[in-house]
């Protein structure tokens, strides 16, 4: 995993008193007065994705969205003159949705402890209402055909990418089962055409915050750079990405609101990709060697079609040399045999010999999507080694981010930060960088407090248990993160939230 460095995160407290006005909070003796400065928080609108709305352990629930950073902020916001914030608060503590009765959302995550030390692979993630014995899993109560009424300041749509918050009919309830909706803002939607950023627009905001874009480039991450059109969740073209952007932060400012942007940080860094590793396959001897016999062929082949591109000419034996040893593929009796991926980066070789697909083992350069832990060892044929997934039977494509796909989303994000700078230095907004952030974060952690914020899944404080959203703990820091920018943009005194207030687990009894 990614090695670490300690980074000290000086926070500055501000000190109020809990008096309850309209104006900004007067400061007793010693203390800092909370002001707003020059921005206005009486009518604060959150415009973003499941990062916005509070979505935490694979999941959008209550409890995760009261914890939710832009509702944090609000609080804050609240003792400089900010006014009510309302969300669109999910009927329970289950998480997951229904349409027509029907379940279309899995509920919420949350970490199983085997009290057993004779079953420790019991522990671990699971979702909510699958303990050992349970006959079913918990179902969800929020029905998505039954919308909510009025207006809602948190407009974080989960799953939403730049250009679906200026989409007509991004709300529209009947879309929702063939995808052309959201189911969440089909939920909230003042009709079935409008679009999120009308929607916002329509509360007249005179303070905003915009996280959006993260899912431009997350979604092809977490199909594991799929290339199958019917499977494949795209990267956004850079120039839908830039008009979009550019018409969201445009309509926000148009009235003179003021507002807070995050960046896109690195989606390659966070605990959905570093969690399992390269290399989890222990083989004992008999099976080790069965495998090897059964890739014996293969291996062989390699050597044969290498050979005979190097006798036409078409590559150097220095570079066939490096091609076999990358295609070789081989098991040792042990613990840490690396999987076998399939690779559309490698030479075609197909030509020569159809039966020379390509595939090689993976090395540490390569990034494993985190349900892949669940199925790595599975057997097509039950009880047969050689139908072992990730063993004899490559993983596709879906499991496996290659250095050449973390190359595409590195770019991608590169650019679309390009553009979110750009708006920020025009407007003059308030700016979080998130990339920054998570960089810190990956390489040694970040000081909150009297906690150190990691990036591994579970125990890291950071990320939930879905290991791409943030914790309670994890969205409060981003809180602060967002009202020190604001502090530093507009000169506004907001005070600072205590991490020991925010919890990283959210208990299986919660319903």
């Amino acid at each position: 995993m990614n090695t670490q460095y300690k980074w000290l995160l000086i926070l500055v407290i501000f000190g109020f008193i809990g008096c309850e006005s309209d104006d900004d909070a007067p400061a007793t003796a010693g203390e800092v007065a909370v002001t707003s400065g020059n921005a206005d928080f009486s009518n604060f609108v959150a415009l973003g994705n499941s990062l916005t709305a509070g979505f935490t352990d694979g999941a959008l629930f209550i409890a995760g969205q009261e914890n939710s950073y832009p509702n944090i902020l609000a609080q804050q916001f609240a003792k400089a003159g900010g006014g009510e914030f309302s969300q669109p608060l999910m009927n329970d503590n289950i998480g997951g949705a229904l349409l027509g009765g029907m379940p279309i959302l899995s509920p919420r995550f949350y970490f199983f402890s085997d009290p057993d030390p004779a079953e420790p692979n019991l522990s671990g993630p699971r979702l909510l209402g699958t303990e050992p014995g349970d006959e079913q899993p918990e179902l969800p109560t929020t029905e998505i055909s039954s919308p909510l009424s009025g207006t809602f300041n948190n407009m974080g749509i989960p799953g939403a990418k730049s250009f679906h918050l200026v989409a007509p009919g991004y709300g529209d309830v009947a879309g929702v089962p063939v995808g052309t909706a959201n189911p969440y803002y089909a939920r909230i939607a003042s009709s079935a055409t409008s679009t999120v950023l009308e929607d916002a627009m329509a509360q007249n905001p005179t303070f905003f915050s915009l996280w959006i874009g993260n899912n431009d480039v997350l979604g092809y991450a977490l199909s594991g750079g799929e290339s199958d059109p019917s499977m494949a969740d795209p990267i956004t073209d850079i120039a839908m990405f830039t008009n979009a952007y550019n018409t969201l932060v445009n309509t926000l400012t148009s009235g003179g609101a003021k507002g807070v942007v995050f960046n896109i940080p690195d989606v390659t860094s966070i605990a959905h990709f570093t969690t399992v590793p390269h290399n989890p396959i222990p083989l004992d001897a008999a099976t080790a060697a069965g495998v090897n016999a059964a890739y014996a062929p293969y291996n062989a082949g390699i050597v044969g079609a290498f050979a005979f591109l190097v006798g036409n000419g078409m590559i150097t034996q220095e570079e066939a040399d490096l091609e076999i040893a990358k295609r070789t593929i081989t098991f040792a009796e042990g613990e840490g045999n690396a999987v076998v991926i399939l690779d559309e980066n490698l030479t075609d070789l197909t030509g020569i010999n159809m039966d020379l697909v390509p595939i090689r083992q993976a090395t540490a350069d390569d990034l494993l999507v985190l349900p892949a832990s669940s199925f790595i060892g599975t057997q097509v044929v039950p009880g047969n080694p050689l139908t072992t997934n990730g063993v004899a039977i490559p993983l596709a494509d879906k499991w496996v981010l290659t250095p050449e796909e973390q190359e595409e989303i590195a770019a991608a994000t590169t650019a679309f930060n390009a553009v979110i700078d750009a708006a920020v230095q025009q407007e003059g907004l308030a700016f979080v960088d998130a990339n920054e952030l998570l960089d810190q974060v990956s390489e040694d952690g970040i000081q909150f407090d009297e906690f150190l914020i990691q990036g591994n899944l579970v125990f890291g404080g950071l990320f939930s248990l879905d290991g791409v959203h943030p914790t309670a703990r994890g969205y409060s820091y981003l809180a602060n993160e967002a009202a020190q920018a604001i502090n530093a943009t507009y000169g506004s005194t907001l005070p600072m939230v205590k991490a020991a207030d925010y919890p990283t687990f959210y208990s299986a009894a919660l319903r």
